[in-house]
């Protein structure tokens, strides 16, 4: 199986947690595939790869609900806000400081929802009322319709 035959099939058998995961997984690889064609000075590639890393961070603002996610969902929308302002900075001022910092940042919200994963599976009845763990709490809408709708993919 190719890798976008997996990938599809990945996302279509996930859960809602774990496409969270995964649109975090993909949003890492193309931080740190910036990285590489920065060190490269492949300018197109990198620019390409960090457009990919925007358009991640920003489908998973958009898929936040904050009439019901409360503070939780604003902290992540500040935060994602941030994360996409450094990263079009390192693409302007082809940096890598600016996408160490935005690796970093994915990677600790990554572990996070690692961890309501986790959670959601061993206590699935908890992960209903968690805010910010089903669409109704944080996240509005889900990521899988979302991916379906654009013609971008991972």
């Amino acid at each position: 199986m190719n890798s976008k035959a997996y990938l599809e099939t990945r996302i279509l058998s996930a859960d809602p947690v774990e496409l969270i995961n995964i649109f975090y997984e993909y949003a890492i690889l193309y931080v740190q595939e910036a990285r590489d064609n920065l060190a490269r000075k492949d300018i197109a590639a990198r620019s390409k790869a960090i457009v990919k890393a925007i358009s991640i961070v920003s489908e998973l603002e958009a898929a936040l609900d904050h009439s019901a996610g409360g503070e939780i969902s604003a902290n992540l929308a500040r935060l994602y806000v941030y994360i996409r302002g450094r990263l079009m900075a390192a693409n302007v001022k082809q940096q890598d400081a600016p996408l160490a910092e935005v690796e970093s940042l994915l990677k600790t919200l990554a572990e996070g929802w690692k961890g309501v994963s986790l959670t959601s599976r061993i206590r699935p009845e908890q992960s209903e009322a968690a805010p910010g763990v089903q669409w109704g709490g944080a996240f509005a809408t889900d990521p899988l319709s979302t991916y379906a709708a654009h013609s971008w993919s991972f």
